[in-house]
Formats: structure tokens, C-alpha cells, sequence
């Protein structure tokens, strides 16, 4: 994706880091020392399923070169519009699951049906996770914030 800030264009990467409610503190400190948070907000979800599992969210710059830096944290996609995280393989295997078996890339999803959720795949198949937001982090405020 590509945002523009202070006038100029870049490519954006949207992350996601799972923890749990009682970690949220320890992994927003990581995220934020480990990135440059691209517009200073982490959003954070909750699992609906499971109260206790949070989901961080930020966008930084994006690098081809990026390496896996903090743990439980993989790429994701959104869909502004209905507020659905997922990644390309959950995409590719909804499309799947919609479309009699079949991977084409022009099939149209009908994005509603996946309001407030996260898309993932494991070894079980797709699983669409209802969410809801828990917290919006300034990061530039955040040790003020959190004393």
C-alpha cells in the first residue's frame, strides 16, 4: 500500500502482533522500539472468541528486506471499508472456499459478509476471527500515557 506523509509517497507494510491482555503493555514497548510506526497508532483488537488474545496492528515503512523481528508478528491486508484484516493465503483459500474449489484472482468477494474480522489459515483450514477494537495507541504519547 502506498500513504503519503509530510508530503512525500511510500510504501506501507500493515503488521499485526498477537498477544495476550496481559502482555499488551511488554509488546506495545517492542513494537514501538523495534519500529518506526508509520502515522504514531498501534489499533488493537480483541479476539472475540477469546477475550484474553489481542491483536496489535501498526503500519511502518515497507522493506523488501524485512526480517522477522518480533515474535508473533506476521503481514496482513485490510479492507478500509468493513474493517477485515487477512492475509493473501486466507484470501486465496476463501476464494477457494467460495468459488467451488477454484484460486481466481478476479472473483468477487462480497466484503461485508467479513465485517470487524481477521482472516487466517493454520493447518486446520480458514478461520475468521471476529474482532473489535480494544484500544487505539499514540505512540508518541504512549509512555505518558501508560503511567
Amino acid at each position: 500500500m502506498y500513504e503519503r506523509k509530510g508530503g512525500q509517497i511510500m510504501k506501507t507494510q500493515l503488521l499485526c502482533t498477537f498477544t495476550k491482555r496481559n502482555k499488551l503493555h511488554e509488546v506495545i514497548d517492542i513494537i514501538i522500539t523495534c519500529n518506526d510506526i508509520v502515522f504514531d497508532k498501534i489499533y488493537v483488537f480483541q479476539n472475540e472468541n477469546d477475550h484474553h488474545q489481542l491483536i496489535c496492528t501498526y503500519n511502518v515503512e515497507y522493506d523488501e528486506d524485512f526480517m522477522q523481528g518480533i515474535p508473533d508478528t506476521i503481514s496482513l491486508h485490510r479492507k478500509k471499508n468493513t474493517n477485515t484484516l487477512y492475509t493473501i493465503n486466507a484470501l486465496n483459500d476463501l476464494i477457494r472456499e467460495l468459488n467451488g474449489g477454484k484460486l481466481d484472482k478476479s472473483f468477487p468477494i462480497d466484503w461485508e459478509n467479513y465485517k470487524n474480522s481477521l482472516l487466517l489459515t493454520n493447518e486446520n483450514g480458514l478461520n475468521k476471527i471476529p474482532t473489535r477494537i480494544y484500544s487505539i495507541v499514540d505512540t508518541k504519547t504512549w509512555t505518558k500515557d501508560k503511567k
